[in-house]
């Protein structure tokens, strides 16, 4: 049985004011998002398959990623998507130490920097410049108020989100994850997906199918500034 919400209830959301979980409006748009990589191979295919429905979406990176993969990273920049840091080493917030968060976050913001000021060519192309706009996801969700509060207090976004996917769970089918996103999502939703070996099944078929029907809604796909 799984033990997480496919959709973040409204009482979470006024628990947590300084999160950002949806960005409601009254125009068709969604942001799509993405976790845990660069990988060398899934996330060409997420950038191909954006590509072909003018979408921009956000993907948060785990810095040991951007580290192997820094050409994959590059492509997601030159694509014109925003980037955010999912921690050096994807911790748990709650099972780790203040500090050593906090250092392994930044760790992740120096090397996406790094990455983003590579060339003049590259720069000229970002529409968002991690090391600057300081977009968080914190892995599993899970974070402490003070490490929170560290963020917050220096110019992080910390963004969660409206809808999962759960194309993380190995146990549930791909038609469900496309369920999941179609039965919940909403004007301004922030949808979780993962570019990773492990989701990769899923994604493979929900991705396509959630473009291709909100799409035909007249939605648009944005990313997060």
């Amino acid at each position: 049985m799984k033990s997480y919400l496919t959709k973040t209830p409204a009482l979470i959301k006024e628990i947590y004011p300084g999160y950002i979980w949806d960005l409601r409006s009254e125009a068709k748009e969604i942001y799509l998002t993405f976790d845990d990589g660069p990988h060398p191979e899934i996330t060409p295919w997420v950038l191909e398959l954006l590509n072909q429905y003018q979408a921009k979406a956000s993907f948060f990176c785990v810095g040991d990623n951007i580290r192997k993969y820094p050409e994959t990273f590059q492509k997601i920049i030159a694509a014109g998507h925003a980037t955010g840091n999912h921690t050096f080493n994807h911790l748990n917030g709650w099972t780790t130490r203040t500090d050593r968060y906090l250092e392994n976050i930044e760790k992740t913001a120096e090397r996406i920097v790094l990455q983003e000021e590579k060339s003049e060519k590259e720069r000229k192309k970002i529409i968002h410049n991690s090391g600057k706009s300081k977009l968080f996801r914190p892995p599993y969700g899970k974070i402490r108020k003070k490490q929170a509060k560290y963020l917050l207090e220096n110019n992080y976004k910390i963004i969660m989100w409206d809808v999962l996917s759960g194309d993380f769970d190995t146990k549930v089918s791909p038609e469900k994850c496309y369920k999941n996103i179609i039965g919940k999502t909403q004007k301004g939703s922030i949808i979780v997906f993962h570019d990773s070996d492990k989701a990769f099944k899923r994604l493979e078929y929900t991705l396509p199918k959630t473009l291709e029907y909100f799409s035909r809604k007249g939605y648009e796909f944005k990313a997060i500034s």
